[in-house]
């Protein structure tokens, strides 16, 4: 009975785990992928859970079964019951048990089912992470664009791939004037010329 008491406070346990998992992966501002695997995640929380607490009743309810079988074993041996009576109430405890063993395999089951959860949280949050350092690296990137621009007077066009093209900006006259260079033409003849607009 003991066992079985750690054994409801781990799953307990596992499934608190499982709900702050779930608080984790409810938090939307993380995008769409962290919604799906949230509401998976709830999904099968909520199997689990439901699961969990049928197998601990079950568990219940065979230790008790298994206790009153060991009861009428305890009271058949001394009253010196017949072989056959004996034999019988040793087949249903036996049956009582490989079931108690079935139900703690189940248990385990769902208990690595958890465990997978709690590794997905970890991936989530590492992801978390990846994305904060691309916006982190984003911002600096056009942070370092936009000074440069302001001392160059030059905003590169990152979209045409196949020239080197952009704007010269006259902030004065506040104009732009369109450029574009063929990639095959050396990096000292373009820069040259850009200077020369500027």
């Amino acid at each position: 009975m003991a066992a079985d008491a750690g054994r409801r406070v781990e799953v307990a346990n596992l499934l608190s785990l499982g709900d702050d998992l779930i608080g984790v992966l409810l938090d939307r501002k993380d995008g769409e992928s962290l919604a799906q695997a949230g509401d998976g995640a709830w999904m099968l929380r909520s199997a689990c859970r439901s699961e969990s607490g049928d197998l601990e009743l079950q568990v219940k309810e065979y230790q008790e079964k298994i206790n009153s079988c060991k009861e009428k074993l305890d009271k058949a041996k001394s009253e010196t019951v017949t072989d056959e009576e004996l034999n019988a109430l040793q087949n249903e405890m036996e049956e009582k048990l490989q079931s108690e063993q079935q139900l703690r395999q189940d248990l385990r089951a769902v208990s690595d089912e958890l465990d997978d959860l709690d590794l997905q949280r970890a991936s989530i949050e590492e992801r978390k992470d990846a994305v904060k350092k691309k916006e982190k690296d984003l911002l600096k990137a056009q942070s370092t664009l936009s000074m440069c621009v302001s001392v160059t007077n030059i905003m590169p066009n990152f979209e045409d791939r196949d020239k080197i093209s952009g704007y010269i900006v006259d902030k004065n006259k506040k104009k732009l004037d369109k450029f574009e260079f063929e990639k095959t033409m050396p990096p000292v003849e373009i820069c040259d010329k850009l200077w020369k607009m500027v």
